[in-house]
């Protein structure tokens, strides 16, 4: 793989580490005060962007918690969503009258989001489908759909950082930042 076409030095923090871990750890009280205390929560980490929120939200839930992994694509190389879904990987155990928790890391014209509550909604029938993201990116949004929670919002910055990518860079850095525009 080559080098990204962007350099790491022009990147402008937007959160650093220790607020965003503020932030998750505020998301998992929220949550935990939703779900009925004695049942287990599916949490669906939305891959590959969401990993990091995913592990540090889990770490901090007080709930029983069963963690299952999706693939879906809707950027490509691109700084914009291509408003195409691509669904890579949705192998699921059945969560029929279970409680479910679908985890991004960004939320911005909304429409892998509708995919995914829908998707959920009429395959697998869930007890309760609450949706927690990062960071809602309204000034985007295509749908009406709205996170149930979330960390940030953010007008309209590619950002990275935190799992979020750039051509597949920059997700292993623990904060978010932005490429300013040219």
């Amino acid at each position: 793989m080559s080098e990204p076409d962007k350099n790491i030095n022009d990147l402008k923090l937007l959160f650093p580490e220790e607020k965003i871990q503020k932030k998750v750890k505020e998301l998992a009280l929220e949550i935990d005060a939703v779900f009925p205390e004695n049942e287990t929560i599916f949490i669906i980490c939305v891959l590959k962007g969401s990993v990091m929120f995913f592990t540090e939200l889990s770490k901090h839930l007080k709930h029983n918690v069963q963690m299952e992994f999706i693939r879906i694509s809707s950027y490509g190389n691109e700084t914009k969503s291509s408003n195409n879904m691509q669904a890579i990987d949705l192998t699921l155990p059945d969560l029929n009258n279970n409680n479910v928790l679908i985890v991004e890391d960004i939320i911005d014209t909304g429409l892998t989001a509708k995919f995914l509550t829908d998707m959920f909604k009429i395959k697998h029938k869930p007890k309760k489908l609450l949706f927690v993201t990062l960071l809602n990116k309204k000034c985007a949004r295509q749908t009406d759909i709205n996170p149930d929670f979330y960390g940030f919002e953010i007008d309209d910055k590619f950002v990275v950082g935190y799992g979020l990518d750039y051509k597949g860079f920059f997700r292993n850095l623990p904060y978010i930042g932005y490429f300013p525009s040219n």
